[in-house]
C-alpha cells in the first residue's frame, strides 16, 4: 500500500493538460448497470470485444467503464482490477481511450465490520446499514484513509498506461448516494459523531470561541464537545442550521479535493473529473442528503459538470430553455474564476424509466440537439449513459443507447456521427471558449435559507406556497431572455466579479450575504446597471433581518426604501408601467408580479417611479448611484414569468439589454444561435428547435475582415455575406435540425 502521506502532500500539483476530448459510452463490460461489474472478465473478453468495436465503428473515441469499492477491494489491501484491465486491453486493441467512473458508495462489508462507528446517522438518531449502498461516512478517519488508500492504489495501477485518460471520482456527489431510507422519516444526514467532530472544528475556525459562537447561535454552552448543530426549528435564530448547510456543502468540496489530491499523487497526468446529479439551478442547499455547491466542487478538478436527462421518466420533456439553462448554469461554474470548462458526465442515450414511470421516447433528433447544445456552450466532454440499457433495478430497460439484445439504434448512429465529428477536430473543440457575456444572473444559495429549517419540512408549512420559487426566479429571467441569443452568465454570490458585466440581475434576493452589498454598490459606482427583486437584502447571512430594506446601506444603492409589504392575492400581483420612455414598454402596460406587493418610497433625487400596483402604491423605483443606474421592482416578475410568461414581461426584460447598452451578438428569426471563439476561429451552431422546416437566416456581428466558412459536419464551404459589421449565413434546416459553422479569417 502506497504511503497515504507521501501522496496527501502533493497539494499544489499542476492540473492535467487538456489535450484530449473524450466522446465516450459508459460501458462496464458485458449487460452489467453500474455501478455493478460482471464477474470472470477475463473470461468474457471476446464476447465484450464485440461492444468496443461496435462503439469504435459509431465513431467515439471513448469508454466510460466503472469500479466500485466492494468489488475492487473485498478484502483490505487485496485488490481486484481485473474488469479494469480488460477494458483497458480491449480499448488498446481497438483504438480507444479509457475513462474511470469510481463508486466508494457500494463499499466492501469490511470496513464496517473493522469501524463500526462508521454508520450514517440521521438527524433523529436513526442508523442507516448498508445494502448495496450508501457506505460508510467518509468523516470516520479509519474509513477516509481506507477510502483515499484505495484511489490511490487505482491510480498506482493505471500510471503510464496510454491508454488511460481519466477519471470521474465521484459520482453526483452527496453526503449519502444511491439509497433513500423510507423508514426513516424526514432523513437528514450525516449526525455521526464523527461528523459531528469535524462540524465542531469547521466552527473553531469560523467562529475562533466558544463565546462567540454562544452569541451567534443564542446558547450557553460550557465545552465545544457540547456543540451539535440544531435539529429543530424555532421561532429565534437560525443561524445555527445555516451554518450546518453551509458545513456540508465545505466538506463535500474537502472530500472531493482529498481524493482529487489522492489520484494526482500517483497518476498526476490523467484528467481528473466529477459532476454533478442537479446542479444548484434546480438543487436546494436543504436536500436530506446533504447537498454539493457547484462552484466549489468545481475549485478541486480539472472539470466538474453535471448529469444531463432531459427526458428523464413520465410525463418529463424538459423544454428548450429550461435544457439551455442548465447547460450555461454548468458552463458558467465551468469556466468562472479562469477554469477551463465543464462535462456532461452523463448524457441520456435513451427512454428513461423509474420503476413504472417511463418517459417520452429519445429520438436521434433528441440526442443531436442536446449534444450539440452541451458542445455549444464549450463542454470538454461528454460521455452517453449508457451503452446498454439498464439490466437491473428500478430503471431497468431504460437509458440505453442499443437495445439490450445488443440491436444498434439510429439514436447512437446519431451520437456516433459527431463524435466523429467532434474527434478530427479535437484542437479546435478543446481550444474553444464561449464568448464573454455582458448580462450575469446572480445564484445565490442563501435564497433557500429564508425561515430556516422550517422551509424544508416535509408538510407544506408557512411557506409551502412558494416551493420552488428560488428556481423558477433564475429559470425565469433565462427564459425571457433565450429568443434574443444573448449570453449571460450565472454569477455566485460569493464571488462576485461584476466588472465585465453591463447588466446584472439579481433575483429574489431575500437573504444576501454581508460582504456581497459591498461588491455590488462597487459595481454600481463603477457604472454597471443593477435590477433587483423585492425584499433586496431582507436578511444577512446568519438570518438577522436588516433594520431598513433593502438592506445592507443597498436603499442608497436603489435610491428607495420598503415602507410596506403584502403577499399578492392568491400569491399573484401586477405592475403597472408608467414610465412611456422606457425601452421596450409603453405606459399602461401590466408586468404580472408573484408572491409579494413591496411598496417603495424614493429617498433621492435621482430617483423615481416607473410602477405601481393596483392600489397605486409604488411598485418599481429607477435610480441611479455613482456612475452606474439602478431598477428596483417591488415583486417577483422573474418567477412569475417562469410559470406564467406574458408578451409584456419578454419585452421589459428586451428593454433591460437597451437599457443597459448591451450588444445582441446575432439577429435570427426563429433559431438558436450560439457560438464559441477557438483562437481566431469561430464556431456557430444554428439550431431549428421548431417542429417544421425554416429558411435559417443568421446575422453575426464580426469584427471586421474578410472570412471563410464551412460546415463543420458536411465539410464543405458556406456562403457568407458582409453586410456593414455583421457577416450573414443562410440555410434551410429541417426539424430538429442543427448546423454547425466554422469561421476562419481570410
Amino acid at each position: 500500500m502506497r504511503d497515504l502521506a507521501i501522496v496527501l502532500m502533493a497539494c499544489a500539483l499542476p492540473a492535467a493538460s487538456a489535450d484530449f476530448f473524450p466522446m465516450a459510452v459508459w460501458y462496464g463490460g458485458g449487460k452489467a448497470r453500474a455501478p455493478m461489474l460482471e464477474r470472470d472478465a477475463r473470461a468474457k473478453k471476446e464476447i465484450w470485444r464485440k461492444d468496443v468495436r461496435q462503439i469504435k465503428a459509431l465513431g467515439f473515441n471513448t469508454v466510460r467503464t466503472w469500479i466500485d469499492w466492494a468489488t475492487g477491494e473485498p478484502k483490505q489491501g487485496e485488490y481486484r482490477f481485473e474488469n479494469l484491465d480488460v477494458i483497458l486491453e480491449l480499448a488498446r486493441e481497438e483504438g480507444l481511450k479509457v475513462f474511470l467512473q469510481v463508486y466508494m458508495d457500494s463499499a466492501p462489508r469490511w470496513v464496517g465490520v473493522r469501524y463500526p462507528d462508521s454508520l450514517f446517522v440521521s438527524s433523529n438518531g436513526a442508523v442507516v446499514i448498508p445494502e448495496a449502498s450508501p457506505g460508510y461516512c467518509l468523516d470516520h478517519p479509519g474509513v477516509r484513509q481506507a477510502d483515499l488508500a484505495f484511489y490511490a492504489a487505482l491510480a498506482q495501477h493505471v500510471r503510464g498506461n496510454a491508454t488511460f485518460a481519466g477519471w470521474d471520482l465521484w459520482s453526483e456527489p452527496h453526503v449519502i448516494n444511491w439509497a433513500t431510507p423510507s423508514y426513516i422519516p424526514n432523513p437528514e444526514f450525516c449526525f455521526c459523531k464523527n461528523t459531528l467532530a469535524k462540524f465542531r472544528a469547521w466552527l473553531r475556525q469560523k467562529y475562533g470561541t466558544l463565546d462567540k459562537l454562544n452569541a451567534a447561535w443564542y446558547r450557553q454552552y460550557d465545552d465545544w464537545s457540547q456543540v451539535e448543530p440544531g435539529r429543530m426549528s424555532t421561532i429565534l435564530s437560525y443561524t445555527d442550521y445555516i451554518d450546518w448547510k453551509t458545513f456540508i456543502a465545505d466538506k463535500l468540496g474537502e472530500d472531493l479535493r482529498d481524493r482529487s489530491l489522492a489520484v494526482k499523487g500517483a497518476a498526476p497526468g490523467a484528467i481528473v473529473t466529477s459532476h454533478a446529479a442537479g446542479v444548484g439551478l434546480f438543487a436546494s442547499p436543504n436536500h436530506w442528503e446533504g447537498q454539493s455547491d457547484d462552484w466549489t466542487m468545481a475549485r478541486q478538478v480539472d472539470y466538474y459538470g453535471t448529469s444531463f436527462y432531459p427526458k428523464h421518466s413520465s410525463f418529463v420533456d424538459r423544454n428548450v430553455p429550461w435544457r439551455g439553462a442548465l447547460l450555461d448554469f454548468a458552463r458558467s461554474f465551468g469556466y468562472a474564476g479562469g477554469r477551463d470548462g465543464f462535462y456532461i458526465g452523463e448524457l441520456q442515450a435513451g427512454f428513461g424509466t423509474v420503476a413504472l414511470n417511463v418517459s417520452p421516447t429519445v429520438t436521434p433528433e433528441d440526442l443531436r440537439v442536446w449534444t450539440w447544445s452541451a458542445l455549444a456552450r464549450g463542454a470538454k466532454g461528454v460521455n452517453y449513459y449508457a451503452w446498454y440499457p439498464m439490466s437491473s433495478g428500478y430503471e431497468s430497460g431504460g437509458f440505453g443507447m442499443i437495445q439490450l439484445d445488443g440491436t444498434v439504434t439510429e439514436r447512437a448512429r446519431a451520437a456516433g456521427a459527431i463524435a466523429r465529428v467532434v474527434d478530427r477536430n479535437q484542437e479546435l473543440f478543446l481550444r474553444a471558449r464561449p464568448p464573454r457575456a455582458e448580462v450575469a444572473i446572480v445564484y445565490n444559495p442563501l435564497a433557500h435559507f429564508v425561515g430556516g429549517r422550517q422551509r424544508a419540512t416535509a408538510s407544506a408549512g408557512p411557506q409551502g406556497e412558494v416551493a420552488g420559487i428560488e428556481r423558477d426566479s433564475l429559470l425565469g429571467v433565462y427564459r425571457a431572455l433565450f429568443p434574443l441569443n444573448v449570453p449571460l452568465d450565472y454569477v455566485h454570490i460569493d464571488e462576485l466579479r461584476l466588472e465585465p458585466y453591463k447588466l446584472v440581475i439579481l433575483p429574489y434576493p431575500l437573504m444576501l450575504p454581508e460582504a456581497s452589498a459591498e461588491a455590488l454598490k462597487a459595481y454600481v459606482r463603477g457604472g454597471g446597471h443593477l435590477v433587483a427583486e423585492a425584499r433586496l437584502g431582507w436578511s444577512n447571512e446568519k438570518g438577522v433581518a436588516s433594520d431598513r430594506i433593502p438592506g445592507m446601506g443597498l436603499w442608497e444603492v436603489m435610491g428607495c426604501r420598503e415602507t410596506d409589504v403584502q403577499t399578492g392575492d392568491r400569491g399573484r400581483t401586477s405592475l403597472g408601467w408608467t414610465d412611456g420612455a422606457w425601452p421596450g414598454m409603453a405606459a399602461g402596460e401590466q408586468l404580472p408580479g408573484r408572491w409579494y406587493e413591496e411598496t417603495l418610497e424614493p429617498l433621492s433625487g435621482a430617483a423615481r417611479v416607473v410602477a405601481r400596483f393596483a392600489s397605486d402604491a409604488p411598485a418599481a423605483i429607477a435610480s441611479s448611484y455613482g456612475r452606474g443606474k439602478t431598477l428596483m421592482l417591488g415583486s417577483y416578475l422573474s418567477a412569475a414569468y417562469e410559470t406564467a410568461p406574458s408578451h409584456e414581461t419578454e419585452r421589459f426584460y428586451a428593454g433591460l439589454l437597451k437599457w443597459a447598452g448591451v450588444s445582441l451578438p446575432a439577429f435570427t428569426g426563429k433559431v438558436e444561435v450560439r457560438t464559441l471563439e477557438s483562437g481566431a476561429d469561430r464556431l456557430i451552431f444554428v439550431f431549428n428547435h421548431e417542429k417544421a422546416a425554416t429558411e435559417a437566416s443568421v446575422a453575426l456581428r464580426m469584427p471586421a475582415g474578410d472570412y471563410e466558412a464551412a460546415d463543420l459536419v458536411e465539410e464543405r464551404a458556406v456562403p457568407s455575406v458582409r453586410n456593414g459589421e455583421f457577416l450573414e449565413l443562410k440555410t434551410r434546416l429541417d426539424a430538429g435540425a442543427v448546423w454547425v459553422v466554422r469561421l476562419r479569417r481570410r
